[in-house]
């Protein structure tokens, strides 16, 4: 049997429901607060996707949802892409904005987020743009620029309050990944590591770079070190080097995502902060859980 959860960032229209319900041929639909619902029904879940999203496009709600087996709904780890994910920036981009390049190196990013340039390869050249920009700026844009998107800060508190390992796996650079992990309260965080001479960036990253397949290697190290199965973790990102990870967990869900991403995801969230991912999770979220001064 496969769920499928609506949530909506106002109330969610119990008749935007039950016409969903309807087009599935659901069984029955449970109403989980004024925001969301769960609708069982039988199905392939690659088809009761197809028709669930088809549904949405042609009603035109403000309503996003995510679709899975029932009986791996339970999850014991949550993996997350960063940039533009937990957070709301693209930190080499800002980074370049030191040295007045933003708008070239966003060109770039934008690109190889969306899947049409060799991820290790435009890295490499955005990074080579950085070349000069002292390491004290990072620290002024973690507290000037860097923000949490919203959701994030609860998405990360109740998942661990619930048992679930959290890891933070990016393509970007430890300089940000590890303090935006430790503002959230994140278990562990992984990234790509700028090398400095003297409190100057050189222009270089260190080897290996940390691309798409290292991220879906690093959900499978995590799962084994849980001994667990890929479907009992959650990955959530954004762009094309979330891709591999998105397809291997039990549940991908993407946030305000690039084409290729949505496509392949099990849910999209186009509307809802993050912690539409909770709902989808089984779990009610809990403004009061979220980890206070971020």
């Amino acid at each position: 049997m496969i769920v499928v959860t609506l949530v909506a960032p106002g109330p969610l229209s119990p008749q935007f429901a039950a016409s969903l319900v309807h087009a599935l041929g659901a069984h029955r639909a449970d109403r989980l607060d004024a925001h969301a619902t769960d609708i069982y029904v039988d199905g392939e879940r690659g088809a009761v996707r197809a028709r669930t999203f088809a549904h949405l496009a042609a009603a035109g709600e403000a309503v996003d949802a995510i679709v899975q087996p029932v009986e791996e709904r339970s999850k014991r780890l949550l993996i997350c892409d960063m940039d533009s994910t937990l957070i709301g920036q693209e930190c080499i981009d800002e980074l370049a904005a030191v040295h007045g390049l933003k708008d070239r190196v966003g060109a770039i990013t934008e690109r190889a987020m969306r899947g049409e340039l060799d991820f290790a390869a435009a890295l490499t050249e955005r990074v080579a743009l950085l070349k000069g920009i002292p390491e004290a700026s990072i620290d002024d844009l973690l507290t000037r620029v860097i923000t949490p998107n919203p959701g994030a800060a609860e998405l990360i508190a109740v998942s661990r309050a619930n048992g679930i390992r959290t890891v933070l796996v990016s393509g970007g650079f430890t300089h940000f990944a590890e303090p935006v992990a430790a503002r959230l309260g994140i278990d562990a965080a992984f990234a790509n590591r700028l090398i400095a001479v003297d409190g100057v960036l050189s222009g270089t990253v260190a080897d290996p770079i940390l691309g798409s397949d290292e991220k879906r290697l690093r959900l499978l190290a995590e799962c084994e070190a849980l001994s667990i199965a890929p479907s009992a973790a959650v990955a959530l990102g954004d762009g094309a080097n979330d891709l591999a990870m998105v397809e291997t967990a039990g549940l991908g869900i993407a946030y305000r995502p690039k084409p290729v991403l949505a496509k392949a995801a099990d849910g999209c969230l186009a509307h809802c902060d993050l912690t539409a991912a909770l709902y989808a999770m089984g779990i009610a979220p809990n403004t009061d859980a979220a980890a206070s001064g971020v």
